[in-house]
């Protein structure tokens, strides 16, 4: 893996950040939860850092489901992101298959490609 790969560019590091914090003060944290995952995915760790946070948010929410889908997530994130076998504009949600692909929001394309 490139160097490049294991350092998350402190634009995308900041606006993951900035999402996750728009979760935690959000009336429905999913769709800043979901936007964060499409945009961690090719870093291990702010990967990992967005399913921990989709767990905590699963326990809160007493959703049994999600919760077990998120636990079996997080095992994968790394590895996934490590090996770049993941798939594109998928949301993070147990509601969406684990490898299940979907289009990536233009806004977060373009983010990606700044």
């Amino acid at each position: 893996m490139s160097e490049l790969r294991w350092r998350t560019p402190r634009r995308l590091r900041t606006w993951i950040s900035a999402e996750l914090s728009s979760a935690h003060r959000a009336h429905d944290p999913w769709p800043s939860l979901e936007r964060a995952h499409i945009v961690s995915q090719p870093w291990p760790w702010p990967h990992v850092k967005v399913h921990a946070a989709m767990l905590i948010m699963a326990v809160r929410q007493r959703d049994r489901h999600e919760t077990l889908g998120q636990l079996i997530r997080l095992v994968v994130a790394a590895p996934g992101s490590i090996s770049g076998r993941y798939p594109l504009g998928n949301t993070g949600r147990s509601s969406m298959a684990l490898m299940a692909t979907a289009p990536v929001p233009s806004d977060l394309a373009a983010l990606a490609d700044e």
